[in-house]
This record gives C-alpha cells, sequence and structure tokens, in this order.
C-alpha cells in the first residue's frame, strides 16, 4: 500500500515507523529539512521537504498513485487543505485528518467533511479521544489500561502487579486451574522495559506490567485477583481546564450525577470560560504548583487527581505533590516518551500518552482486511486487534494447537452469539467468531492476511 504522511513531528514520525516496518511505500512530507533527514535516516522511507498542502510538493510525494493520504502536521487548515488537493487533482481513495481546533468539530458544521464539500474521510481529534482515554481508566481503577473490544463485552486491561498480588510467581497454567472459571488471557508482560510474551511456564513478577484480555462482566473478579480492588473514584479533582480538561469534565457531569468533580486552571479568562460551559464542576482559579492551592481543593480527601495541563513538567510535579497532600491516585498526561521509564518509581499510578492514543485511532483505519479495531500498545510493542474470523482463514475450523498460528501471536478471546470463549488448544474457531488477539510487530503483516478475503472465496 503507498501512503503519504504529512507532518513529520512526533505522531507523523510514529505512524510512518508503523506503516514502513510492514513493508508499506510510506512518503512522509515535511517543511522541516531536519525532521525530514531524521525521517529519512531512521525509517526505510522516503522524505519530501514542502508544503504539505500544495499540488506540486504532494505531486512529488507520489500522490498520483497513492492509496492514502494522512495529514498529521501542527496546523488543521493544512491538514485540510492537504486532503482537499489530494481529492480534487489526484483522486487518492482514502484521506485522514488530525484536526484539533473544536471550531471544525462542532455538530452544526458536520456537513463540513461530507464528499460534496471537504471530503475527509476520517477526522481525529487527539483532545476528545484522550479524554474519552481517560475516563475509560476512571471506570476501572485498578488498571492503568483500559480498551474495550467487540460492542465492550471484552476489554484489554493493563495491571500492574505489587506487592499484594497473589499470583506472582505462579506458572501461569497454574493460574488456569487455580481460576478456571476466569475468562482471561494474558498476552504481554512488560518487565524492566523489555516484552515478554508469555507461554505456560511464565510467571508474573512484583513490578511487572501485565496486559490481559478479560470478559467485561468477570473484570472486577479478574483485578481483586491481582489484589486490585480499588474503588470507583467519587471526589476527582482535574488539573488544567484546556481542551481535555473541558471535555473529560463535560463527559463525567454526563456520566453520572454524584460525582463530585473540581478544575483548576491558572488563566483566568479560560477559568471563566470553563466555569460557564460546566454547570456541576467547581471551577477554581490558581497554580496547580501552589501548596495552599492544594489545600483549598481538599487534596486530602481526593480520591483521583488528573493533570492534563499543556506542559509534562506541571503534569508529573502536581500529581507528586497532590499524592503527598493526601490524593490516592494519580493520573498524568505524558507527551514525551523519555519520561516513561520514571513514572512508576516516581509514584504516579496511571500514564496517558496522547501520542500514542493519535497513532492508534489513525492505524486502525490503515489496516485492510475483516479487522474491526486495533489498539498499539506501546512503542514496538504489538497491536492488540478485533477482526471478524472468516471462511478462508486458516485459523478457521480445527483446533487452535493445530492452526499453525504464527510466533507473535497471541490470542485473548472469541466472542461467539456475545458469549466470549476464552481460547485454548482444543478450541476451535468458527467463521463469523470475533476473535481478539495480540500480534507482535513483526507479525502484523501475517494476521492481516489471515483475515483478508481471498478472491477464491467468491
Amino acid at each position: 500500500m503507498k501512503v503519504i504522511v504529512c507532518g513529520a513531528g512526533q505522531v507523523g514520525f510514529h505512524i510512518a515507523q508503523h506503516l514502513s516496518r510492514e513493508n508499506n511505500d510510506v512518503t512522509v512530507i515535511d517543511q522541516s529539512p531536519d525532521l525530514i533527514r531524521r525521517v529519512s535516516d531512521t525509517l526505510d522511507v522516503q522524505g519530501v521537504i514542502g508544503h504539505a498542502s500544495r499540488p506540486d510538493v504532494l505531486e512529488r510525494a507520489g500522490a498520483e498513485d497513492a492509496d492514502m493520504v494522512i495529514a498529521v502536521t501542527a496546523a488543521d487548515e493544512v491538514n485540510m487543505v492537504a486532503c482537499q488537493v489530494a481529492h480534487s487533482l489526484f483522486d487518492v481513495p482514502k484521506k485522514i485528518a488530525r484536526v484539533r481546533h473544536q471550531a471544525y468539530l462542532q455538530p452544526m458544521w458536520a456537513n463540513l467533511f461530507s464528499r460534496d464539500h471537504m471530503p475527509i474521510d476520517v477526522i481525529i481529534s487527539p483532545e476528545i479521544e484522550v479524554a474519552h482515554a481517560i475516563s475509560r481508566r476512571l471506570s476501572v481503577p485498578g488498571a492503568f489500561e483500559v480498551i474495550p473490544l467487540v460492542e465492550g463485552l471484552v476489554k484489554l486491561l493493563g495491571v500492574r502487579c505489587g506487592e499484594n498480588c497473589p499470583l506472582v510467581n505462579t506458572p501461569l497454567r497454574q493460574i488456569t486451574q487455580l481460576f478456571p472459571d476466569l475468562k482471561v488471557t494474558i498476552v504481554g508482560i512488560e518487565r524492566d522495559g523489555k516484552v515478554i510474551l508469555p507461554d505456560a511456564d511464565t510467571q508474573m513478577l512484583v513490578g511487572d506490567n501485565v496486559y490481559l484480555v478479560v470478559a467485561t462482566d468477570n473484570q472486577e473478579r479478574t483485578l481483586a485477583s491481582f489484589g486490585h480492588e480499588e474503588t470507583e473514584a467519587r471526589r476527582i479533582v482535574i488539573f488544567g481546564g484546556g481542551n481535555i480538561g473541558m471535555f473529560l469534565a463535560e463527559q463525567l457531569e454526563e456520566q453520572n450525577a454524584h460525582l463530585n468533580v473540581k478544575l483548576i486552571e491558572l488563566n483566568a479568562e479560560r477559568a471563566e470560560e470553563c466555569a460557564n460551559r460546566l454547570s456541576k464542576t467547581m471551577v477554581l482559579r490558581g497554580d496547580v504548583l501552589d501548596g495552599a492551592m492544594m489545600v483549598e481543593a481538599n487534596m486530602a480527601m481526593t480520591e483521583t487527581v488528573i493533570a492534563v495541563t499543556n506542559d509534562d513538567e506541571t503534569n508529573i510535579l502536581s500529581s507528586l505533590l497532590a499524592k503527598r497532600e493526601g490524593a490516592k491516585r494519580s493520573i498524568s498526561l505524558i507527551n514525551k516518551g523519555e519520561y516513561g521509564a520514571l513514572i512508576g518509581s516516581l509514584g504516579i499510578d496511571v500514564v496517558v500518552d496522547p501520542r500514542n492514543i493519535t497513532v492508534s485511532n489513525i492505524i486502525q483505519h490503515v489496516r485492510r482486511g475483516r479487522i474491526h479495531s486495533v489498539h498499539t500498545l506501546g512503542e514496538g510493542f504489538g497491536e492488540m486487534i478485533e477482526a471478524e474470523a472468516l471462511e478462508t482463514s486458516p485459523m478457521v475450523g480445527m483446533p487452535l494447537r493445530e492452526a499453525n498460528l504464527p510466533d507473535g501471536l497471541v490470542l485473548g478471546a472469541i466472542v461467539r452469539d456475545k458469549e466470549v470463549i476464552n481460547p485454548r488448544g482444543n478450541t476451535i474457531v468458527k467463521a463469523g467468531d470475533r476473535v481478539v488477539l495480540f500480534a507482535a510487530a513483526d507479525v502484523i503483516n501475517k494476521v492481516e492476511k489471515m483475515f483478508s478475503v481471498q478472491l477464491e472465496y467468491f
């Protein structure tokens, strides 16, 4: 597949990295020679220096026979015009644009991106997606990652093994014997910054980050099995009244009238705007790094603080200060990947990576075949994929132990007629089943082929 990525910033770089790993023909456009040099030197992609929305630049990038344009420059207008030019002049089949400014996304202007006006097939709003991701984490306390799959019947959870986790130092095959009714499959373990694809003899250790797939109606029992029995937070304080903080507060007001939510914003004009838009949230104007503001916000009685200012250092320090003042749990927005390794040792409970969330949302629109959703789990870790099994798929119609599945692929769950099946060696996948699986980065191409409709099928 031939893809043009407009923008070589963090998101554009990582999209190009994902696609180039899978042997796609990728060209990246950016005005910065330094960013293009970095992309060209680091990845197996072509680089074009220029303004991404200009016809001559898109032509040099190969738009005449491109399959897709993904526009993720820093400017919404450039992203939108790049997609328009790609459609009008080069007839590119699929256009994806990142649009941040909410004025373009109001429901009253929904017709703007129709095929007759500005034909963009997929609009990605990072701030809204990040707010949704934080809201999901709030709904499942004890998990640092929460991704719903198959209409919410299944969830991918990320759980940290603490000192009180009763399952540590136990081979996974014994866990299955100890909890035969627990519909859970461990698909990956992150230990000391490295990824482990587990087998039956793998043991979890204290400090591990464990990714597991579980039937939603079993998630509370599963979390309790890992030593996590935290209750859902009722008293919440949001640090930062930008787009993410505002969207999150609005979501919380809509979802639960019984929550006690406060929002702290430094800028007076923005704080007033937040207060006017929010009906149930108490808006405080002040500095989240000010100890007096922590007292005023009653941090000692706060169950969860959510730091979503536009500065990573402020988010980290304010989270630590809030926990020192008595907050039970902290969620921090961190853009810089370099900080990731430090967070666990500092005591921050959950990190939200907006880059990873945005890349996941875009990548799932790139996947082919009967693939319904895709979620990247971290740098070079792999992807959680939800797909529909076809009659032509090599995994259909025989026990999984005989299906000769590639190394690096772990089946997490099978959903058939809304029943969640925990896959075992003797499980037989049927055509039409929804399959939830983890695929390491180097086998994603093979997974795509397993869920693609072959010509002889017709």
